[in-house]
């Protein structure tokens, strides 16, 4: 008997039924058998009407007019859960009950037996469509696939209503070892496809990521990946409507829940429960160590290269900074120290990152959101450090320009000494008292920089002094003597004695010679010494402040 003579019969039985007190159903419901029968009575009529003329319409509209019938089918199934569950609230010892109980045990088996028909029947239009659809483009195969999304959430309908033709047989008592033992198979088959597509679908949305994130412009690429998304979103759906039918049933898709998990948005009360969670650490778990089987050879020699390459390019970064060494300190070669340290760790460094990225590249890492990422944090690195960038900024500036270099005398934002040290950062000093001085190389730039051994000769400034009482001509000619005698004294440029002023207790002669850089301090120790020695011999005074005080006695 065919699923629309089923409803028929059925239908027979529910007009026999009137509506005396005792059908009226109990206080709190929404619908009495009557509307529910009044409701049947014209669905089944316009249903029948529907599918004899179903054959004789024309072909482009045959596949609307059977989608219609289905959805009518499925109202017509969701109308009769309704008849039950009314049935069911009746008292026991109501004869109404009993009548429609009756009909309803025979009619229930017949409509379960039409659906799943029905679900078998659009499970073939689906296979049908699909093969179709290879052959399709364009608008043609969106229409088509949007027409598969709707046949598959049709099946997931009659799913629902045969679930409920079986929770309606439990109601009133009957059997459903048949239903269920034909529902489960097919149900069990259909969710394993699901996951199968979902698995398989999101090992190719990693890898289509992967692609889209290395070609951002490839509209192919981001095609393909929004509609697998879509389709993967779709399948997630589906699997969920089916951990609802299976545990209507009284089973526990674990399995099904785990793939949940895995693939959907997060945990929800409908998917989690532990064994669900444990079940997914389980195939997370046993995936790892599959990969790691099957893998091991492979990553072994991936890591043996990245430490082989890492060591090679560690012994060029080494030949490569000796290399410059080497160069930076040939005859005729004029580079300050710190430029010449800058170049050597910076070529050392260059060919060390050079293989640290081949070898980065060798195990598989993705270099470019690598630098990308990189980039970011340099940004943010470069906020927070400021000062240290500014530093920096001011090694450059001396990198440059040359102030001054190592083991030059400098006098520098308030302190003096020896140039010891420097860096792109700071500049290391050792005062004449050695102690060890490290100023930033920012409060160098900014402020006067004093060089004292910039330049190869220095004049040496003196000062003497003689008495009121003393011939000038004859100190001067002591004077020009001790410099005469000095062997460090240059006689280019020529020194300068003259009398400079006439002090408060002294007339003063400025005594300016030349010398070597280095042999400043030696000459300017040596010439004060022997011009005192020399105007002692010579009974030159060397006056020092003094001041006289006359006494006047006056007599009362």
């Amino acid at each position: 008997m065919s699923f629309y003579r089923q409803f028929t019969a059925l239908l027979l039985l529910i007009l026999c039924i009137t509506s005396p007190p005792g059908l009226a159903q109990p206080a709190g419901s929404e619908e009495t058998i009557l509307e529910l029968t009044q409701r049947l009575q014209e669905d089944i009529a316009g249903l029948a009407k529907l599918s004899a003329s179903i054959d004789s319409a024309p072909e482009h509209d045959r596949e609307a007019l059977i989608f219609r019938r289905d959805n009518r089918s499925f109202h017509l199934l969701t109308d009769l859960k309704k008849l039950v569950t009314a049935t069911a609230k009746l008292s026991a010892d109501d004869p109404a009950r009993a009548q429609v109980e009756t009909e309803l045990k025979t009619n229930l088996q017949g409509a379960g037996e039409s659906v799943l028909h029905r679900i078998d029947e659009i499970g073939k239009r689906i296979a049908a469509l699909q093969t179709e659809s290879g052959d399709l483009s364009g608008a043609q195969l969106v229409a088509t696939e949007a027409y598969i999304q709707s046949l598959e959430t049709l099946r997931f309908n009659y799913y629902q209503a045969l679930v409920d033709v079986i929770a309606g047989r439990e109601v009133l008592g009957l059997p459903n070892d048949t239903l269920t033992s034909r529902l489960l198979p097919m149900l069990y088959l259909h969710g394993e496809a699901m996951v199968g597509r979902i698995e398989y679908t999101g090992g190719a949305l990693k890898k289509l990521q992967g692609r889209k994130s290395a070609e951002p412009d490839n509209s192919d690429l981001s095609t393909a990946t929004v509609e697998m998304a879509r389709s993967q979103s779709l399948d997630l759906i589906h699997l969920k409507s089916m951990v609802g039918l299976l545990e209507a049933l009284g089973k526990k898709p674990v399995a099904y829940k785990a793939v949940l998990l895995q693939y959907g948005d997060g945990f929800s009360i409908s998917t989690f429960e532990t064994s669900a969670v444990i079940t997914l650490l389980e195939d997370s778990w046993a995936a790892v160590k599959q990969a790691f089987v099957d893998q091991a050879p492979d990553f072994l020699f991936r890591v043996l290269m990245f430490i082989a390459i890492v060591l090679v390019f560690r012994a060029l970064s080494r030949v490569t900074k000796r290399a410059i060494k080497a160069a930076c300190e040939r005859p005729g070669v004029d580079m300050s120290t710190l430029l010449k340290d800058v170049l050597i760790s910076v070529c050392g460094g260059i060919v060390m990152v050079i293989g640290i990225l081949i070898a980065l590249g060798q195990i598989g890492i993705s270099l470019g959101p690598m630098l990308a990422g990189l980039g970011v944090a340099g940004f943010v690195v470069g906020f927070a450090l400021q000062d240290t960038l500014g530093n920096f900024a001011a090694g450059g500036m001396i990198l440059i320009y040359r102030p001054y270099d190592v083991d030059d005398f400098i006098e520098v934002a308030g302190a003096s000494g020896l140039v010891k040290k420097m860096s792109l950062v700071s500049t290391t000093i050792t005062t004449f008292d050695n102690q060890t001085l490290v100023i930033p190389n920012s409060k160098i730039w900014g402020d006067v920089i004093k060089n004292v051994t910039a330049q190869k000769l220095r004049r040496v400034d003196l000062v003497f002094g003689i008495g009121y009482g003393d011939d000038i001509p004859h100190a001067e000619a002591i004077l020009a003597k001790v410099l005469e005698d000095h062997d460090m004294v240059l006689s280019k440029p020529e020194p300068l004695i003259k009398v400079h002023e006439l002090g408060d207790s002294s007339v003063n002669f400025v005594v300016r010679p030349w010398v070597k850089t280095d042999d400043y301090w030696t000459v300017y120790w040596d010439l004060t010494r022997e011009v005192k020695m020399r105007f002692d011999s010579e009974g030159i005074s060397i006056p020092f402040p003094q001041r006289d005080v006359h006494v006047f006695q006056q007599e009362s």
